[in-house]
């Protein structure tokens, strides 16, 4: 694999666009590493085929276009995950597309706004992918998250700072994270976003 690049907000690369072949896109290079995920990104981009630019809006149903972020440190260390303040259950930080394709902005972009840490870079391609199902309780009703999910990486200096979405933020090493998480996507992605800064050699 070449080794991924990292981009900074407001890079033109990341502007937002309305236009699916830029998730299509950014599904297709993808780094999946199991043939489960390599299903699941055929499941989505047949999703893409048939609902195109209205899979990122998140009223379409049954499932629509979300983007996560695995937020690093600047050693490649620890992982910041952050105590959800509606599931109670500690994750990464993401979230709905609303109609933008640019996914690896998407993820930039919710990182950002849930850790309050300034100068994050995301990485491209992606690293991960996961449908799961969610219920917020709105008319929608139970549906499935299409979750394309980068790797972020916070400056030497980052200062977090939770938004009203979390009950806590905290950084944390691999097998920290194992005690913590008590789900096997969240775990996953940790293992394959490490791996993959430790081949970019960042």
């Amino acid at each position: 694999m070449s080794p991924g690049r990292y981009i900074a907000a407001g890079a033109p690369e990341l502007a937002p666009t309305t236009d699916p072949n830029r998730s299509r896109r950014r599904l297709e290079e993808a780094e999946l590493s199991t043939p489960a995920q390599v299903a699941a990104r055929e499941r989505v981009l047949a999703s893409l085929a048939g609902a195109g630019s209205a899979l990122a809006d998140r009223t379409t149903a049954p499932g629509h276009l979300t983007g996560s972020a695995l937020v690093l440190d600047a050693s490649g260390g620890r992982v910041l995950v952050l105590l959800h303040a509606k599931l109670h259950r500690w994750l990464q930080p993401g979230g709905h597309a609303d109609g933008d394709h640019e996914l690896a902005g998407v993820a930039l972009r919710e990182a950002t706004e849930e850790t309050g840490i300034e100068g994050l870079r995301v990485r491209v391609p992606a690293v991960d992918l996961d449908i799961h199902e969610v219920d917020h309780g709105d008319p929608l009703g139970p549906h499935l998250h299409l979750d394309l999910r980068f790797v972020v990486v916070a400056p030497p200096d980052a200062v977090v700072r939770g938004n009203h979405e979390s009950l806590g933020l905290r950084w944390v090493t691999m097998p920290e994270l194992e005690e913590l998480a008590d789900e096997e996507g969240l775990v996953r992605l940790a293992r394959a976003g490490l791996d993959a800064v430790a081949r970019d050699g960042t």
